[in-house]
């Protein structure tokens, strides 16, 4: 590692808790009350949730417009698991967002197999189908609630937990994109058919991207869950995939930062 990137992940690391001690200084005081502690956690959530079609979109550059339709998969998921009662406090926090997160990644397996091997508004049109797919299908599911939403889910209103799980995953994301696998995605968006005859497994890597970037919008659907208590599928339509893919633009294709401050 050399000695610029070093100091990038400093100044980085140091910007986070320097962020974290105003914000919790402020929520202490009483300046931040409860309502703006929930626009706090629908900050974060967002932050996971433009991040993580990033890596779809601005890596791989494939246009996907189906991003709610994981997250809704995670926050129902997380939802009834948090809902039996089985396991509460942090630790069924953790495992409803693993929950999420394994739901989402099952179904974007499923869909991205056959999907991927389609390309540009092509794509965008199949996910956009399935993420409607999914709102109609929940809102016929007497487990979700049907049309009129799951409600009673355990809340989380700690805004300390909610920070290091976006931080965690924020840090997650970066290290797989700067890594060989990372590498071989930015590979694939530049120029597939070298990238193939170079020896990368496109099939595999676009999947891959796909299914990471699904993972961890189930796991923002999870922080979702836990935040609001109440769920509608009315929530997770095209619109709202539509202001993801807005957020990754805005910032810039590709670029972390850019996403986090979109």
């Amino acid at each position: 590692m050399d000695k610029n990137k070093k100091t990038s992940y400093l100044v980085s690391f140091v910007l986070v808790l320097v962020s974290f001690a105003i914000i919790q200084i402020l929520i202490l005081s009483g300046i931040i009350d409860s309502y703006w502690q929930s626009i706090l956690f629908l900050l974060c959530i967002n932050i996971i949730l433009s991040i993580s079609l990033n890596i779809t979109v601005g890596n791989l550059g494939q246009i996907t417009l189906g991003h709610a339709g994981f997250m809704s998969i995670g926050a129902y998921s997380a939802g009834i698991f948090l809902k039996t009662g089985i396991i509460e406090g942090i630790p069924g926090f953790f495992i409803a967002l693993l929950i999420g997160g394994l739901f989402a990644f099952l179904f974007s397996l499923a869909i991205g197999i056959p999907v991927l091997r389609l390309n540009g508004d092509y794509l965008a049109i199949v996910t956009l189908a399935f993420g409607e797919i999914i709102r109609v299908v929940v809102e016929n599911l007497s487990i979700t609630g049907g049309a009129q939403g799951m409600a009673g889910i355990p809340t989380v209103d700690s805004f300390s937990l909610v920070f290091f799980v976006t931080v965690l995953c924020v840090v997650f994301m970066y290290s797989i994109m700067t890594s060989r696998h990372g590498r071989a995605v930015l590979a694939i968006r530049e120029d597939e058919i070298a990238s193939g005859a170079s020896g990368i497994n496109t099939t595999y890597y676009k999947t891959f991207a796909f299914v990471l970037s699904a993972i961890f919008a189930g796991i923002a659907g999870g922080i979702y869950a836990h935040n609001l208590g109440i769920l509608g599928a009315k929530q997770f339509d095209y619109n709202y995939s539509i202001n993801i893919l807005v957020m990754v633009v805005l910032g810039g294709m590709g670029s972390f930062t850019g996403s986090i401050l979109s």
